[in-house]
């Protein structure tokens, strides 16, 4: 039986969704404007691991000298160790390289200079917003298990709530009950709905019935969780082009389908993200745990082969500690000597 829960002092908990009295839109008001960007704090001592070991590899060649063929032995190891794939690798070196003999640069410092321009360049460009446009709109989350696509859902939906969007959560992880009670969990924290079904329901009857209920209550948001598709499954993920389609078939728009991936899977994290743009027209990129022993290259990797941007990075366990990504900030700190600073 599909029904909603919400946080007591707003719903009444388990009102069914045909109930003409139950409005699920908590008493915001609504300020018409963009959400505020995440909670600003840099980057460079948030992203752990990542920014330690490459952070090794420059210092290494900082050492250097003079600017010869074990430098660029060293640059191309450097990017192959940070998970930004043998192909992207060369690439970059091939393009840093054409530049050092045009501006006719000879110490390592400038090479390195080079370097992070072209990562810039190559990061930057992408439209990384949100798209709303739908009445209402519809934010897709998929992936597989374990990478973090409930917490995501929850702290972006509690950004949204405050930024005065009405908003409707979609437990469609039917298979796990833990996932439905978790983004209950998150809903209630945002002061927000959540419709969910029996455990083993159809997840795209899940997610049209969310879609349905927040038209009908005039919600201007659905953030609509997906079981973890396994990449490797046909038919799972078969599964999941369905609950695609079946979330456009009535009142509401797919504005995103934002694939959530754990940076700490490195080059496995681009093989699922290849798996899933085939068949769920993916927009954007999650990439979450950046904070742990991810190597940060995967940021580059999925938007070289794919063309499909980066637009939110987990970096801790925090509320705030989802944030919009920003290609300047994440070489910045990449590239930062003193993390300190």
């Amino acid at each position: 039986m599909l029904s909603t829960t919400s946080s007591p002092n707003r719903l009444p908990a388990g009102t069914r969704t045909t109930d003409p009295t139950f409005s699920p839109v908590p008493a915001r008001v609504r300020i018409g404007t963009p959400p505020v960007a995440f909670r600003a704090m840099g980057l460079r001592s948030r992203l752990g691991r990542a920014r330690d070991a490459w952070s090794s590899h420059l210092a290494t060649i900082r050492a250097s000298e003079v600017v010869d063929d074990r430098i660029w032995q060293e640059l191309g190891d450097a990017l192959i160790l940070a998970d930004v794939g043998v192909a992207t690798a060369d690439e970059l070196l091939d393009e840093v390289r054409q530049r050092v003999g045009r501006e006719g640069v000879d110490d390592v410092d400038g090479v390195l200079g080079i370097l992070k321009s072209v990562l810039v360049d190559r990061l930057g460009g992408a439209d990384r917003s949100l798209a709303l446009g739908g009445s209402p709109s519809v934010w897709l989350f998929v992936g597989v298990n374990g990478v973090g696509k409930t917490t995501t859902i929850g702290k972006l939906g509690g950004r949204e709530a405050d930024a005065g969007r009405h908003v409707v959560f979609a437990a469609g992880d039917t298979f796990r009950a833990a996932a439905a009670d978790q983004l209950a969990m998150w809903a209630d924290r945002a002061g927000a709905p959540v419709v969910r079904g029996a455990e083993g329901a159809d997840p795209s009857s899940v997610v049209f019935d969310a879609v349905e209920h927040a038209a009908a209550r005039g919600a201007d948001l659905v953030l609509a969780d997906t079981a973890g598709r396994v990449h490797t499954k046909s038919n799972l993920m078969d599964e999941l082009a369905k609950v695609r389609r079946v979330a456009e078939k009535g009142s509401g728009t797919v504005t995103e389908t934002l694939l959530v991936i754990d940076a700490t899977t490195g080059q496995n994290g681009l093989i699922q993200a290849r798996q899933f743009a085939e068949v769920a027209a993916v927009t954007g990129i999650v990439l979450t745990k950046l904070d742990g022993s991810a190597r940060g290259g995967i940021v580059v990797a999925v938007q070289e082969d794919l063309g499909i941007p980066v637009k939110l990075v987990g970096v801790g366990e925090g509320a705030d500690d989802l944030v919009e990504f920003d290609p300047v900030d994440f070489v910045d700190a990449l590239f930062a000597v003193d993390v300190t600073a």
